[in-house]
């Protein structure tokens, strides 16, 4: 499996939507599937960690096929909007080196 850029996967999400007539859905449709992705994620992590285990009839599902759904629903939200993931990590990262810097207990260089 080859590793992905963020630029590569927003084109290939963007050119697999786009052989579509119906496109991107509206952004209050992309919040609402972003959220219920969200749901179904927080609902595995509650039957593998959480004290809520599955019923035997409730199919598995991986909590890496969750993040994935995850992930598709994120870039075609940011897609539909021209918005840049990597730029907006960048701007993330920039915010959090600035404003938490100082909040957490650094490792020292041994504990790396």
């Amino acid at each position: 499996m080859t590793t992905k850029t963020m630029k590569e996967m927003q084109a290939e999400v963007d050119a697999y939507i786009g052989q579509f007539k119906e496109g991107y859905f509206s952004p209050l449709a992309m919040m609402a599937r972003l959220s219920e992705e969200t749901g179904e994620l927080a609902r595995e992590i509650n039957h593998f960690y959480g004290e809520k285990p599955k019923k035997e009839t409730e199919t598995e599902k991986s909590l890496e096929q969750e993040m994935g759904d995850i992930l598709f629903v994120l870039i075609c939200f940011a897609n539909s909007l021209h918005i840049d993931l990597d730029e907006a990590f960048d701007l993330v990262m920039e915010k959090f080196r600035d404003r938490d810097r100082d909040r957490w207990t650094k490792k020292d260089e041994g504990d790396r």
